[in-house]
This record gives structure tokens, sequence and C-alpha cells, in this order.
């Protein structure tokens, strides 16, 4: 995807959702930061937090957009990506009609009557498979940007490296080259299975 094919798709909001100690905001302020320095757009962040900060639940809504955002809450988001149950009931009935639903598939179990489509990562599994259950919203974030192209890789990866502790670089790195390529993966899955759908009908 070209730079002026990320410039071209107007406004996107999207709410990150999970509990304290997940790193939700983190994943926020690296999405907002990808946005406004890797594709020179608009962006802005608002937190916030259940009463208790650890454990507790925690939004973090960004509005991306090429023109001034005027307004920066999100109450029916275009991408809805969520990392704990409760996040998940809560704000599942406001994602827009069309809207694209991401979730943590070892922390959140969609309702069975779920009629819509959804991108599904064991994020949180694959973190401790790298020996840090803190880099789910890392692995997170590479899928969310390869399934999504709201931001480009390279904007993406640029600002993790710029957000993450000192020292934890290389780690960071890999985490969020896991979930790039499990959303990679999962788009040439889709597209092969709507292939052999399109070539059973005709």
């Amino acid at each position: 995807m070209t730079d002026s094919q990320h410039h071209k798709q107007g406004k996107k909001e999207i709410i990150i959702t999970g509990f304290g100690g997940q790193g939700i905001i983190l994943a926020g302020i690296i999405l907002g930061k990808a946005a406004a320095i890797g594709e020179h757009m608009e962006s802005t962040l608002v937190q916030s937090y259940g009463p208790e900060s650890r454990g507790g639940s925690c939004n973090a809504q960004v509005v991306i957009s090429d023109e001034m955002i005027h307004y920066p809450y999100v109450s029916h988001p275009d991408i809805l990506v969520c990392m704990s149950q409760s996040g998940y009931d809560k704000l599942i009935k406001q994602i827009k009609e069309n809207g694209t639903l991401i979730i943590d598939q070892d922390l959140v179990h969609p309702a069975r009557g779920l009629k819509r489509d959804f991108f599904s990562i064991p994020a949180t599994g694959m973190a401790e498979e790298l020996g840090r259950v803190m880099i789910a919203n890392i692995i997170m974030i590479g899928f969310l940007t390869a399934v999504t192209q709201v931001i480009s890789m390279d904007a993406a990866q640029k600002s993790v490296l710029e957000s993450v502790p000192k020292g934890t670089e290389k780690l960071n790195t890999t985490a969020f080259k896991k979930g790039y390529d499990y959303g990679l993966a999962t788009l040439k899955g889709r597209q092969k299975k709507a292939a052999g759908q399109a070539g059973a009908i005709s």
C-alpha cells in the first residue's frame, strides 16, 4: 500500500479495550504516533480507566484522519480491538455495522449468536511463548496493522521502537513481526477460502 493510499482513507475511529496492566494505552499511543509522525495524518488519543487501574477496565480511543479532528471521543468505532471479555461485552454493540472487530482469542469468547465477521489472534499465548506476557499489546498492534492497513507497517514498526522501554526493542520488534505475519497469513487464508467458494459456485 502506498503512502498516498493511506492518505485517501478519510477518518478512522478505533477503540482498543482491555484491562489495566496490558499496555492498552501504550498500544493507543503507538497507533496515534504512527499515524501522526509516520503517515503525517492527524491523530488524537483519549484514555479511560475503570475505578481500579491495574486489572480494571481500560480503553484507548484513537481517531486518525487526514483532516482536522474536531471531536476526539469515539462512541461507534470503525475498528474495535478487544483484549478482555468485559471490554468486548461492553462495546460490541457500539461497533459500526461494517466495522472491523479484532479479538485476543485467548481472552475473549464472542457470543455464539454473533452475526458479524471478526479477526482473532492468540496474542497473549504468543506473548507467553516469547517469554513476556506484557508484549501481547505489541503483537496485537502488528496484527491490527496487517489486517486493517489503517497505518503502514513501516510507520507502525518505527512507532513501536520509539515507544517501548529502552533495552526491549529487539523483543518488541519480534513481537510486532509475529503479529503482523499472523495477520498476513490470516488474510491469505481468507482469500484462499473466498476463491475456493467462488470456484465452487461457478
